[in-house]
Formats: structure tokens, C-alpha cells, sequence
């Protein structure tokens, strides 16, 4: 994504190496088919955030970025130590930070203008994205808090600086450790360069060996309401520091598992030099080079063609990817370099065209941009029309421009400080009027950023997306209605009192207060029965939360979760059970979040027996994931086995509102109100029957 080497003379292919340049085989010449390359892995970039099933596998061209990043920075870094006999670290990375900072900094305030001014309410969610950002850990940010690159259904315009993080901690590190490499193994630094090749293998074996195949999912703990690691509820997360954290996510994001395509383009810089190239017999070897690399272009286009990261039908991440695919990448990668870096290469001379090198030279500024301004356009979660990919290149192009003329470039170059160093008082009443523009603009600029940056320092917190503000209108919904208890002696209405309780007779997963009962419920309609104590209960997961205003509306009382699992909802009803508060009449809705096994199912039933209670309402689920069909299967079968259960077949009945369903997890949750009462109505029709 960026353009490490330093523009020199431009190479002209069949000049030998001039004379004084011989003992200086490792300098750094400007590689037009390197911003080529370039060109083509933000290409693959740009298509798959705009919608995955453009090229399920453009996202490999970040690792194509991280080959050339370790291949030019290790080369650079050789080269200065032939010239000035050491590594100047503080010279490096003020380099670096002219070169990344300044494009950053203006895409964080744009974005922040744009917030204050015309999306104020994600502003909360995108704080501590601003700030990690800032400190170039992004990538660790998201595998701490559980957004990463496959999370869905939030306003996330920062996500994509986790590569940009990955490759400045290598920046920050990787200088250093060459410095010591060449000090005390300078004339044998090439068989470093085996070490690196087994640094990178290492990488691909332990990555291979961690990634947890299948599909990925996790329950909730019972009264907290925090995700829930256990292995018996969950596959693919892990408990980091108190965190529950996804361990594919954190493959794919942290620095140590994609450190494998940096140290193989450091290790190829080792022993691939341009210069020493052609004093070598490999100098007449250009074909040769090139039909290799042909071979390896064709290659990382078919796995862009044909990988992906995350399936949309289970959830499931590509084994193919972390056992050796981006170690593949790499090697591809590296096969393309040594072709670029040929001179007498003509794969080289293609890439380098005009086009492919001015889309290269800007690949920086245009992968900072285009991500923001794709979030900024569609629905959280979702994916670009062809009309809005179009209007997104149609602002995302000219912004990356005019950063690269007006920023970038000047700064790089040193052009803004001698412009500073060079002024003089105005001579001229025009000078004068265009230096106060100047100053007024600036005043302006800093005032906006001012109050945007305030803005967001300030904002709360508030829910983005369909889902999340769904379950917690829900979970609002059942917190607003735990203060109330129905008394059932008197009246068939359901009238809200309160009592006071011992709070081991409570509910555990609502709050334990000790003067007042949890166990919610509402004025409602509901008409109960003589030998009904209590109004029916539905117990269930984040689709029967999205829905609960509606199901108390209709005097249903509602106990659901996100992310519960058949386990938890065993033990909601257990702790039910125990305080002897279930009625004769209870729902319930388990298997979107993982399997549920038949042992499982009889657990949930073992608390509600036909003694006591006179029916069970259960509804099928519905999801793209792998482990939906035997869960309907396990639930359609539960009327042979048990007497009072009655199974509502939600996976069937929600087609015919699959409009109102949300589209950034494949329908799985209520996106409206329509979709709500359809699935309010469709409860209390199959409670109210016989």
C-alpha cells in the first residue's frame, strides 16, 4: 500500500551497471512494475470490500502488500548500510512517517467532519478506532473487542487500518533488528536469509495448526450476559485476558501470524538484489524469470478467484487459507519481484506502464479512502450496488489525488518545509491577500477539527445497525418490565404488582435485586386460565429478543439472549424452575447459534414436564450455517417424543416475510416492526391453539 523505495532515476533495461555502483549492489532503484503490482493487489482490494462475491479472494492482495513492504524496506535498509556503514534508525523512521502520517491524518479529520456534521450517532462506536488507529494497532484493537474483518452490522470506516498497523509495527521493529543483523553479521547476512525462509514456515505450520476448522460460534454466560468460552458451547473462541476472542479472527489480524509474507520478502531482498543480479549468470536468465512469474500471476488470480475468508452460508473461515494459502501468496509474490527486479525482464516493463504505475504510486492513499467512503454509502454490513461502487470510485479517485498532490508528495519531499523556510514578508498587496487566505483557512480547518474531534471525544455510546439496536431495545424492553410480578389469585388480567423476594429465588439472569422480583411482566391482555399462575414464558436467543416489545405487548413474558446456546437455554429454565416460576404454557427457540444435541433438548425438557406444564411452544430456526438442518430436524421430531410439545416451523413461515428480514447476516434476525408483530402473531397464535 505503500511506495517504499524513493523515487530515483528512472531504469533504463539494458544499461549495465554503472561503474560507480559496483560496490553497491544492494541500493534501491525505482521499479516502475513494482507500483504495477501494486496497482493490481489494490484492485483486488477495492473489489472485494465492495462486495465479496465480486472476488471472494481480493483480500490477498494485502498479503501481496506485505511481501513488497519486506522486500523494499529490507532492501533499503541494506542499501544504507553499503553507503553510510550503518542503519541511521531515527533518519528511517522519520522517513517512514513522512511518508505514512500526513495522508492518515487527513483521512481522520475529513472522516471526523463528516461524523460531526452528517452521521453523528456512530461517532461513540468509532472512538477507540480513531485512537488505535492513531497508535497503529488496529489490528490488535479488533481482535481485543471482537470487530474484526467478517463482523457484521456495525459503521466501521477504520477497520481496514489493521494492515496499515501490521506494517508499521514491522516498520518500528524490523530496522532495529537489521541494524544488530549487520552489525555482527554483515558479510555472511545472506544465509540469514535461510533463517528468514524458516521464520516464515514456522508462521504457516503454527497458523495451520491453531486455525479451528468448521464453523465458529459462541454461547453466553447465564447471568451475565457476557460471551461464553466454554468448550461446551462454544467452537473457534478462545479466553484472552478476560476476553472472549475469536481464534480465526485473530489469525488472520495479528502482527505474529502475518509476519510470514514480511520475512519472505526480506529474506528474497537478501539474496535478490537488483544490481548483483546482473553481475550474476541469473542476468541472462530474464525469460526464464519471466514465464515464472507469468505462472505466478495466473496462480494468485485463481485464489483470489476461488478463496475466501469467511463463507457467508456457515461462518465457517477457508481452511485453504491458513493451511499454507498465504504462504503460497507469498511465494507468488516473491516469483512476481524477481521478475520486476530483473532488468532485463519484460514483465517488469509491463506492469510498469503508465496506468498501472500512476494507480500504484497512489495505492496508499487510495486504499486509505476508499473503505470510509464504501461505509459511508451502504447499509452496515452490506454490500456496494454496481451504482454505488461507481459513485464511491467517483469520490474515493479525486480525494486520493488530491492527497497524493497536496499532501503526500509535498511533505515526502521536503517541498512544504522549504516552503516555510522561504517566506518573506509580502511585498505585494497580492502576496499579502493570498498568505491571509492561508491563514483564514487554516483558522477554519482547525476550528472543524477542533469541535469534530471534541464531538467525538464526547459522544455517547450509542447502538449501530439493525441487529444490535434491535436486542437492545429488547433488552431495554425486559429490564423496563422486571419490576413487575402478575397477580394471578384475583383477576384473569395480567396486572403488574411487585413483591418482595429472597434473591435466591430469582432468575439468575436477570438482575438479583434483594427488596424487589425480577420476573418481568406487563399490563397486557392476555387472558389466563383457572389453574394458570403465570402468563406464558418465552425463553430464546437474539431473534426472540429483536421481537420482545411485541411479545410483552401481547402479556407474553420474554427471557432471551444474544448468542445463547441450547446450554444456556437448559440453564434459564433451570434457574425457572428452581424459583417455581414457569406457568403451564412456555416457548422456546434455540439452534441459531450453534448445534443442538438431542441430550440438550431432553435437558430442556426435563424442566418442563407434561405434569406441570400444558404446552410447549418450540420454533424451528433459520440461518445460513451448517448445523441448522439437524437442529429443525432434532426439533421437528420432539412431538413424538414428548406430549405437550408443539413445534411452530419459523425456517418455513419467515419466507414469507424475507424482505423485512435482515440481509447482512443472510435473514437470520427482524429488521422492523413488520417482521416483529409477524413473529409476535405467529407466538401467541401457536400459545392461544390448542
Amino acid at each position: 500500500m505503500t511506495d517504499d523505495a524513493a523515487p530515483a532515476a528512472q531504469p533504463a533495461d539494458t544499461r549495465p551497471v554503472h561503474p560507480a555502483l559496483r560496490g553497491r549492489v544492494s541500493q534501491a532503484p525505482y521499479l516502475p512494475g513494482l507500483d504495477g503490482l501494486r496497482a493490481l493487489a489494490v484492485i483486488g482490494v477495492i473489489l472485494y470490500h465492495a462486495d465479496h462475491s465480486w472476488l471472494p479472494g481480493g483480500f490477498l492482495g494485502v498479503e501481496v502488500f506485505f511481501v513488497i513492504s519486506g522486500y523494499l524496506i529490507t532492501l533499503l535498509l541494506l542499501g544504507e548500510h553499503e553507503r553510510e556503514g550503518r542503519v541511521a534508525l531515527r533518519a528511517f523512521w522519520m522517513r517512514r512517517a513522512r511518508r505514512l502520517l500526513p495522508a492518515l491524518f487527513v483521512m481522520f479529520g475529513a472522516l471526523a467532519v463528516f461524523m460531526a456534521f452528517f452521521d453523528r450517532r456512530p461517532m461513540g462506536q468509532t472512538r477507540g478506532d480513531f485512537v488505535a488507529g492513531l497508535l497503529y494497532v488496529s489490528n490488535w484493537f479488533q481482535i481485543w473487542v471482537g470487530e474484526g474483518y467478517t463482523a457484521a452490522e456495525s459503521f466501521a470506516p477504520l477497520r481496514h487500518l489493521w494492515s496499515l498497523a501490521v506494517e508499521e509495527q514491522f516498520y518500528l521493529v524490523w530496522p532495529v533488528v537489521m541494524a544488530v543483523l549487520l552489525k555482527f553479521r554483515g558479510s555472511k547476512i545472506t544465509s540469514t536469509a535461510v533463517w528468514l525462509l524458516a521464520g516464515s514456515i514456522l508462521v504457516t505450520v503454527a497458523m495451520a495448526l491453531l486455525f479451528v476448522d468448521g464453523s465458529v460460534y459462541v454461547g453466553s454466560d447465564v447471568v451475565t450476559g457476557a460471551l461464553s468460552c466454554g468448550a461446551s458451547e462454544s467452537q473457534g473462541y478462545t479466553r484472552l485476558l478476560g476476553r472472549c476472542v475469536n481464534v480465526n479472527e485473530a489469525l488472520y489480524l495479528s502482527t505474529i501470524t502475518r509476519a510470514g509474507g514480511l520475512m519472505l520478502g526480506a529474506a528474497f531482498a537478501m539474496i535478490w538484489r537488483p544490481y548483483a543480479i546482473m553481475r550474476s549468470p541469473m542476468a541472462r536468465r530474464g525469460h526464464a524469470v519471466d514465464i515464472v512469474a507469468v505462472l505466478a500471476i495466473l496462480v494468485l488470480g485463481g485464489m483470489m478467484a476461488l478463496l475466501h475468508l469467511a463463507d457467508p452460508a456457515d461462518g465457517s473461515f477457508d481452511p485453504r487459507l491458513f493451511r499454507g494459502g498465504f504462504f503460497v501468496v507469498g511465494l507468488c509474490t516473491v516469483a512476481v519481484v524477481a521478475a520486476i527486479t530483473h532488468r532485463r525482464s519484460w514483465l517488469g516493463r509491463f506492469l510498469g506502464m503508465r496506468p498501472l504505475r500512476w494507480l500504484g504510486t497512489r495505492s496508499y492513499g487510495l486504499y486509505l479512502y476508499h473503505w470510509p467512503v464504501y461505509q459511508v454509502l451502504r447499509e452496515p454490513g452490506g454490500s456496494l450496488t454496481l451504482a454505488q461502487f461507481g459513485i464511491a470510485l467517483l469520490v474515493a479517485v479525486p480525494l486520493t489525488e488530491l492527497s497524493y498532490r497536496l499532501v503526500e508528495s509535498p511533505i515526502r519531499h521536503g517541498r512544504l518545509g522549504e516552503w516555510f523556510r522561504g517566506q518573506r514578508p509580502a511585498r505585494t498587496k497580492a502576496v499579502f491577500r493570498r498568505r491571509r487566505r492561508v491563514v483564514l483557512v487554516s483558522l477554519v480547518a482547525s476550528g472543524l477539527l477542533g469541535y469534530s474531534g471534541y464531538s467525538i471525544a464526547m459522544a455517547e455510546q450509542l447502538c449501530i445497525g439493525t441487529v444490535t439496536c434491535a436486542s437492545e431495545q429488547g433488552r431495554e424492553a425486559i429490564e423496563a418490565a422486571a419490576s413487575s410480578v402478575p397477580d394471578t389469585t384475583t383477576t384473569s388480567t395480567v396486572v403488574p404488582t411487585t413483591t418482595t423476594t429472597e434473591p435466591s429465588e430469582l432468575p439468575g439472569h436477570l438482575d438479583r435485586d434483594p427488596t424487589t422480583t425480577t420476573i418481568p411482566a406487563t399490563t397486557s391482555t392476555w387472558e389466563l386460565g383457572p389453574e394458570d399462575r403465570y402468563p406464558p414464558l418465552a425463553v430464546g436467543e437474539s431473534v426472540m429478543l429483536g421481537a420482545a416489545e411485541q411479545l410483552q405487548a401481547l402479556g407474553i413474558v420474554v427471557d432471551a439472549g444474544v448468542s445463547r446456546q441450547g446450554t444456556n437455554i437448559a440453564e434459564v429454565l433451570a434457574e425457572w424452575d428452581a424459583a417455581d416460576r414457569i406457568g403451564r404454557t412456555v416457548v422456546i427457540q434455540t439452534g441459531t447459534n450453534g448445534p443442538v444435541s438431542d441430550a440438550t433438548l431432553d435437558e430442556i425438557m426435563r424442566h418442563l414436564p407434561d405434569s406441570t406444564v400444558f404446552k410447549v411452544v418450540f420454533l424451528t430456526v433459520r440461518a445460513p450455517r451448517s448445523w441448522i438442518a439437524d437442529n429443525n430436524e432434532r426439533i421437528r421430531a420432539l412431538p413424538d417424543r414428548y406430549p405437550n410439545v408443539v413445534v411452530v416451523d419459523w425456517e418455513a413461515e419467515a419466507e414469507e416475510i424475507r424482505s423485512h428480514l435482515t440481509g447482512s447476516d443472510g435473514g437470520i434476525h427482524l429488521s422492523d416492526d413488520t417482521a416483529k408483530e409477524f413473529y409476535a402473531a405467529l407466538v401467541a397464535e401457536a400459545v392461544d391453539g390448542p
